[in-house]
């Protein structure tokens, strides 16, 4: 008699469930199908580079979806596939918005190693430059793959970690930040080439008439500084002719070559 009364207990148990499964089903289809929480605006946040149309559908996600039934972490997943965000989130406000938000990789440079890449901020590799690319960037020639860090490698110490940046790359990109700042006397705009050559350093070519400036590896802080009091007293002489290259490795002994001197 105690096992009937254990099973008819156990089979009304299963039957409740049962009822309680198939009852959550109904509401979550009612709701995830329901129009009241259709998507009727889209909220982009962060993009400057890409359009809000490349962000959604990149997101694969339209007008008209319902919010609840958005996979938000999905979604999340192919913005970050997209070579030009490095960061997204992606959220929902009831009943019919989504917003996602994005931030995007800031090109700081071309790296020419055979094929171009272009490197953000941080000096990483984020995508492979291509022709609808910015092309008004500095491109850095002399340097390996093996110089270079790529976007989303691990920076830990241990055996499976990415080789940290080569003292090449780490002087080009100390140039190059130096290049950002406000009333830089080189700023990356007007830089069109960086040229390493691991045993005399970095040589720019800078300016419309593309003038070579040496500048070896250490102490560009002070090799600026030089260039500047160097720039405004060459500007104000009349009697000196033109220039194709300054040689800034040595401060004590800075050298200015006239065009035509060899």
């Amino acid at each position: 008699m105690g096992s009937v009364t254990l099973t008819v207990k156990a089979m009304a148990f299963a039957g409740v469930v049962g009822l309680a499964t198939g009852f959550f089903i109904l509401v979550y289809d009612f709701i995830t199908q329901c129009d009241y929480f259709a998507a009727r605006q889209m909220k982009i946040e962060g993009a400057q580079r890409l359009t809000s149309e490349d962000v959604l559908r990149q997101a694969q996600i339209r007008i008209g979806d319902n919010i609840l039934a958005t996979n938000l972490a999905l979604v999340r997943k192919r913005l970050l596939a997209h070579p030009w965000i490095a960061e997204a989130g992606v959220g929902r406000e009831i009943p019919s918005r989504l917003i996602i938000r994005v931030k995007e990789h800031q090109a700081l440079a071309i790296v020419d190693v055979g094929e171009k890449f272009l490197i953000n901020r941080q000096g990483r590799i984020f995508k492979a430059w291509s022709p609808a690319d910015p092309a008004d960037l500095p491109v850095i020639s002399g340097l390996a793959v093996s110089d270079l860090p790529v976007w989303g490698q691990p920076q830990a110490s241990g055996k499976n970690a990415a080789p940290a940046p080569s003292q090449s790359f780490k002087a080009v990109l100390q140039v190059l930040h130096m290049g950002l700042q406000r009333g830089s006397i080189l700023p990356n705009r007007l830089v069109r080439q960086i040229k390493v050559d691991r045993q005399i350093g970095l040589t720019l070519y800078a300016f419309d008439g593309i003038k070579a400036i040496n500048l070896g590896y250490s102490d560009y802080p002070g090799k600026y500084h030089m260039l500047a009091n160097l720039f405004a007293y060459l500007k104000r002489q009349t009697n000196i002719p033109d220039y194709d290259r300054i040689d800034l490795n040595n401060l004590e002994r800075v050298v200015v070559h006239p065009i035509g001197l060899q």
